[in-house]
Formats: C-alpha cells, structure tokens, sequence
C-alpha cells in the first residue's frame, strides 16, 4: 500500500511543485489570487477524504481507493493539455482541479485506513507508530524525485520540443498521469496480502459489532480528542505548506539564482539519495548481527561516498537554480530522518518514556516555530517584493535579493523535524482512537483539518507585498506558539484516551 501511495505522491507533488508559478506565469495572476486558487485547491484536496471516508464505511475502503485513481487520472489528463490562458483554458484548469480533489479524497484517506487496520490485531498494537512512519517515508520518496522530475520535464518541453514556457508546464502535469497508471498497478499487483483491509460489507459488520463494546461516554470522549487535535493541526498545515507557496515566492524572488561547489551539491537528486543510502547503511551496519551483512553495509557507505566525491571533483563553473527545486529537500529529510527518528522513540520506548502522540504533536508546533522564527531572524533588512510589466502586459515578479539558498535549505530541515512529529504521529493517533464504527469519517477529519489549513495557506499570498518580509514569518510563528500552548493545555485530556 505505501509503494501504490508513492506513486500517487510523485504525480501530485510533481503538478504541485510548479503550480503556483503556472497560475503566475500562464495566466498573469498576482501573488495573492493565485495564492487563493492555490490554497482552495490544497483545501479541496484535504476536505474530500471526509466524503471519501463516510462513502469507505459504507461501500468499503478499497472500491474507493480504485475509483479515486480513476477519477485523479481524468484530472491530470484534462490538465496536461496545454489550452492556452483565456477563459476556457481557466475553465478548463478549474475543472481538473476539482477531478484530482475529488479523485484524491476517495483514495487518500481510505488507504491511510487500511493501513491502520493491519495493525488492529494485538500482536501488532505497540508497531503501530513506527508502521506509519515507515509508511510516510515511503510516500515521501515519490515527493523526492518530484520538484527534479517537474523541472527537468519542462526544460526538456522548451530546449527540445520547442515549446514556450507556458506550455512546457503541461508536460510537468502529465508525468501524473504516468505515475498513476503506476500506482493502480502496485495496487492489484501486491492487493492480496492487504485484502482483508478493505471493507465492504462484512467488514462493516464486524466494525459495528466492536463499536457496541465502546459506551456512548467513551466515544463522546474520543471524538473529542479528536476534534481537538483536529484544531490544532489546521495551524500547522497553515504553516507549513507555505512550502509551495510564501516560501516558494522567497525561492523565486529573494534567493540566489545559481550556486556553485559544494553549495551546489544539494541541488543534484543524486547526491541526496547517495546521503540516503549512507544513513540507512549506516543504521544496518550497527545493527546487523553478521558479518556479511556489515560487509554489505560498508560497501554501501564507501560506493556512496565516492559518487559524491566524483560529482563533487568533477563539477565545474555554478548551476542554475529554480524555485521548485527547493521542495525536494521537505521529502529528502523525512526519507533522511525516519530511521533516525524511529530510533530515537524506539530507544525511549525502550526505557518507558517514550512521549505520547498527543506530545509529540505539541512538540512538532514549537519545532514548527523555530523554523519560522528563522525566517524572520534573516529576513530583517530585506526590501519589500516588487513586480513590474511583461512584454505581454501581465505582472511579472521582480528578484530583488540573491539571500543565500542554505537559508531555505535549514529551515526545510527544521520544519522536517517538525512533520514527522506531528504528521505520521497524528495519522497513527487517529487511526487508533477513532471509535470502529467512524474510522472512515475519523480519518477523513483529520483530512478536513488539513484542509482548513490549506484554505488559511493563501494567507501567505495575501501577505506577500503589503507587510514587511519578516511580519510574513512573524505571523506563522505566534499562530504556531499559541496552537502548541493549546495542545499543552489540553494534554491530560488527550492522554486519557489514547
């Protein structure tokens, strides 16, 4: 299931990661409309999975996850054709919108579910944490080649085909396409060693008959945990998908366009996975029992470390450098950083002081308020964004600073730290507080959590331009501070249920 999910991640975060600068460029929007339809889309994108759930505990939640792919790919479809940037070509891009979300919402959610149902059985209970996050890692993966892949296809459009750079966008779009054929494959490929997860009828059954040992106190009670955890990560999605949207602003207007050296390294997909392989060697190297397996590990480590060596000595002069190519690093850590994460709840397991999930997201929100009060910290002095006209006569945003890349490099890395302790940890809470009869609609809340969140992104948008560059920051960083301060206060509550 995390292998299907990875595909469908790759198409999304490579249309995602060009998107707010599509709207920009095709069809000559400004910061802050085109920071709406970008944040409503996000908000759709999250706020579906409720009908998706209510739909997966009814009908069950495999059928949905099929006819959720079905329908993301007619989106994608519709949105690969370059139409131009008159009404139609809006309508039309309107409209595939509406497909993917409507698409996603039955897929995502529900396959989040099942994977939450494999662990339902005892012996598997105390895995179900370190389950998600193997299973959020995996998606990432598809989010890392994403940014390279969206780039790379839309220079090859415009230096090969000969198309403008409106159009060479739409071929960015289409690799969704592809990977979603993918993803469906995976899917029936590996389905039956998970069919028993998907639902349907009997599985409704069984799921009202676990539902009557829970007394109305007690699932009065988890819903409201829910509901309030469900309120604090509206914030934190808020927060942090400026990714693709004030921070990608920053990357396009106030960052460095080029880099050379050892700055330039991170900017290579090849180089991080290298990083990758590195960490996850040397995790097998330390806990491998044989000597063979240590052998593997080290020539892993040393294969590893001379392809950086090699791309490192022979890189020559600086390369360029695009704003979406900053969104591989959200995905590069969390692959990075899960076993390393892992380890450490698994060594304070180990000893009982592991923090509940209900912690671990309070302490994501403060993690979430350093990254920003980064930002605001380097962005004092900056000049206020500007745009002057195009040879078209649409507004076209102005680079007004050359601030060094490695400022949105760490503050990816810090709001990484931040991720994978709320975001997997919230999914796995859900998964396993949520009273049986409502796990579709539970899951789908925490979904429409994330929606709102994606709606209040476009705050962002409205603020690029009209305050100074670190008030932006400044406002992200108190809605932060204050959303964990709630979940502190709420605490013992949340506690007592999970």
């Amino acid at each position: 299931m995390a292998l299907a999910n990875t595909g469908e991640r790759f198409g999304y975060y490579t249309m995602i990661a060009v998107f707010a600068l599509f709207l920009r460029a095709n069809f000559g929007l400004d910061a802050g409309t085109a920071g709406i339809i970008y944040s409503i889309f996000l908000g759709l994108v999250y706020f579906m999975p409720l009908f998706g759930g209510v739909l997966a505990d009814k009908y069950g939640f495999g059928r949905m996850v099929t006819i959720g792919i079905i329908i993301m790919f007619a989106g994608y479809l519709l949105l690969s054709v370059p139409l131009g940037s008159e009404t139609p070509a809006l309508i039309a891009m309107l409209a595939s919108l509406l497909f993917i979300s409507f698409g996603t919402g039955l897929f995502k959610g529900n396959l989040q579910v099942m994977v939450g149902n494999l662990y339902d059985e005892p012996r598997y209970r105390d895995k179900r944490d370190s389950g998600f996050s193997i299973f959020y890692m995996a998606i990432n993966i598809g989010a890392l080649f994403a940014p390279t892949a969206a780039v790379k296809i839309k220079e090859w459009a415009e230096l090969s085909l000969g198309f403008d750079g409106n159009a060479a966008y739409h071929f960015s779009f289409a690799v969704a396409c592809l990977s979603l054929v993918l993803s469906i494959a995976i899917y029936y490929a590996f389905r039956s060693t998970f069919r028993h997860v998907e639902g349907g009828e009997r599985k409704a059954d069984a799921a009202a008959k676990v539902e009557e040992e829970l007394s109305p106190a007690d699932t009065k009670a988890r819903i409201v945990a829910l509901c309030l955890v469900f309120a604090v990560v509206i914030f934190f999605w808020m927060a942090f998908h400026q990714n693709g949207l004030s921070l990608t602003y920053f990357a396009d207007e106030f960052t460095a366009k080029s880099a050379s050296g050892a700055g330039a390294m991170p900017f290579d997909v090849i180089n991080l996975v290298m990083v990758i392989f590195i960490v996850y060697a040397l995790f097998s190297l330390f806990q491998s029992k044989t000597a063979k397996g240590k052998g593997i590990s080290a020539c892993v480590i040393v294969l590893a470390l001379i392809v950086l060596a090699v791309k490192y000595v022979n890189a020559e002069g600086s390369i360029d450098i695009s704003a979406p190519k900053f969104q591989q690093f959200n995905p590069f850590y969390v692959v990075a950083l899960t076993p390393v994460s892992m380890a450490i709840f698994g060594a304070l397991a180990a000893k009982g002081k592991e923090p509940s999930a209900p912690r671990k997201i309070a302490y994501g929100m403060l993690v979430a308020a350093v990254a920003f009060a980064v930002m605001m910290f380097f962005s004092f002095g900056l000049p206020m964004p500007q745009t002057e006209m195009g040879p078209d006569g649409k507004p076209v945003a102005v680079h007004v600073a050359d601030v060094t890349p490695n400022l949105l490099i760490g503050t990816y890395l810090i709001l990484t730290f931040a991720e994978l302790l709320l975001s997997p940890m919230g999914i796995s809470f859900v998964s396993k507080v949520a009273p049986p009869k409502y796990k579709g609609m539970m899951m789908g809340g925490w979904f429409v959590a994330t929606a709102i969140g994606n709606l209040l992104v476009s705050v962002g948008g409205l603020l690029w331009g009209r305050v100074p560059m670190w008030g932006v920051w400044a406002v992200f960083l108190v809605l932060c501070l204050l959303s964990a301060a709630f979940m502190f206060a709420m605490m013992k509550r949340l506690e007592k249920v999970s």
